[in-house]
This record gives structure tokens, C-alpha cells and sequence, in this order.
């Protein structure tokens, strides 16, 4: 077989099956395990795959900038945002990750109600604005992407907080992988909010399900829950099921 042929072989496994075992694909196609893991790694180089220990994953596609991302899934993820605020008790602290789903949040929370919310993420922070709820507004270095504080400064002050929720986003959850996200420094700021809270719930649309993306955050075990799209297919939210977790469908 040609190389181009087993490449494409990959890809497709990747597409279908949402994992590649390198010694199990060299065993069907009779060759070394050698040569599949020198396909995965320069498919890995490329940016076609995420290599893990005895194989590969799909990477998680590029994440848009924030004003392209308010077009994307903008139904469900206004769904997916008043089922978290069905979640939220009066006199709460409650930490909000960045991003367009917790904006919906916001916007799901009755303006009325007493609770303190902490953000990272001036964005957040913004929508508040005519809410009752007292609003601490964690600074740091400005992660402009995502518009959220990263840095000492952040962690320092996130240490200080005991959130009784945090409403964590990520950009890509595998089964085996937990939760990820594109930037190294974002990461470790979601993994001292996830740290210092009560309990962790993310918020994920279906394009992030079966992919790993380049920073890890947190194991699916470490989730108090996961909102997820109610049309979710059974064989995709199947494994996290598995994993006891809370599915809360939305």
C-alpha cells in the first residue's frame, strides 16, 4: 500500500471511528507498527492528527475569533445557556468561563436575582451590567482571542474565590482525553477556576465531542455534570455517560 493510501486510510478511520490504534491498523494492513507511527507522526507535524500514547485523534478545528464564533450554533447555544441558569440558586457564587455559550447564561438569568458572579472575562463582566447580582471582575493579562484575563495576576486572585459553581467552556472533550482547549496559558487558568469550585459543569456543542485539542484541562471525571444538545446522537454521548457523569440535556 501506498503511503498516500494508508494516509488517506487514517484520515478516514479518524472521520468514521474517531481514533486511530497504531498497532491494531498495522496488524490489518500487515505491516510494522513502525510504519503507521511514522504516518501518524508526520500527519501529526502537518496538523492533520493529535498523536496520543499508542495512536492518534482528530484535532479540534481552529477556533474562530470571538465575532465569528456569535454566528456559530447560536440556537443551541442559547438552549444550552438557560439550562445552565436553571442551575444557578440565589445568594450563589458563580465563576463564568468566557465565551458566546456563557453569554447565553447571562442572558438566561433572571436580572432580579441576588448572587455574586466572578468572571475572567470583561465580555461577561459587561453583560451584568443591569443584573442585581454583585460582580467580581478577575484581572490579568488580556487573552484577546477569547477576550478573558490570563496570567499571575488571575491565578492569584482566582485563588482567593471558592465558587459554589463554575461554568467551565472548552473546545474540545474526548472520553479518554477529558477536556481541552487551543492556549496553554487559558488552560491553566479553566484548571485553578475547576481547582477552587464546588462543582464544574461544562458547556459544549457537538462539533467538540470525539476530538483533543493541544492543552488539556480537565479529566471527564472531574466534571460535576456536562449540558449538552439534546439531539446529540446516542453513540456519540454514550461514552460520557459511562463515565456516571451528569448529562444534562438541553
Amino acid at each position: 500500500m501506498l503511503t498516500s493510501q494508508r494516509r488517506a486510510l487514517i484520515s478516514a478511520r479518524l472521520a468514521n471511528d474517531g481514533q486511530v490504534v497504531a498497532g491494531e491498523l498495522a496488524a490489518e494492513l500487515n505491516l510494522s507498527e513502525d510504519t503507521i507511527r511514522r504516518d501518524l507522526r508526520d500527519m501529526a507535524t502537518a496538523g492533520l492528527l493529535k498523536r496520543v500514547h499508542g495512536g492518534a485523534l482528530p484535532v479540534a478545528p481552529p477556533l474562530p475569533d470571538l465575532e465569528a464564533r456569535l454566528t456559530i450554533s447560536a440556537d443551541v447555544k442559547k438552549r444550552l445557556g438557560r439550562k445552565a441558569a436553571e442551575l444557578v440558586r440565589a445568594e450563589q457564587l458563580v465563576f463564568l468561563d468566557g465565551g458566546t455559550t456563557n453569554a447565553e447564561i447571562v442572558r438566561a438569568l433572571p436580572r432580579d436575582m441576588k448572587l455574586t458572579i466572578a468572571t475572567h472575562s470583561p465580555a461577561i463582566a459587561a453583560l451584568l451590567e443591569k443584573h442585581r447580582a454583585d460582580v467580581i471582575l478577575i484581572g490579568g493579562n488580556l487573552y484577546k482571542h477569547s477576550m478573558v484575563a490570563t496570567g499571575a495576576a488571575a491565578l492569584a486572585a482566582i485563588g482567593m474565590l471558592r465558587p459554589d459553581i463554575f461554568f467551565l467552556g472548552a473546545t474540545a472533550i474526548h472520553p479518554a482525553h477529558g477536556l481541552s482547549t487551543g492556549d496553554y496559558e487559558e488552560a491553566a487558568i479553566k484548571r485553578a477556576i475547576a481547582a477552587q469550585a464546588a462543582e464544574t459543569i461544562a458547556l459544549l456543542t457537538e462539533e467538540k465531542f470525539g476530538a483533543v485539542s493541544p492543552h488539556h484541562i480537565a479529566g471527564i471525571e472531574a466534571m460535576a455534570g456536562l449540558i449538552v444538545p439534546a439531539s446529540m446522537a446516542d453513540d456519540v454521548i454514550t461514552p460520557y455517560r459511562q463515565k456516571t457523569i451528569r448529562i444534562i440535556e438541553a
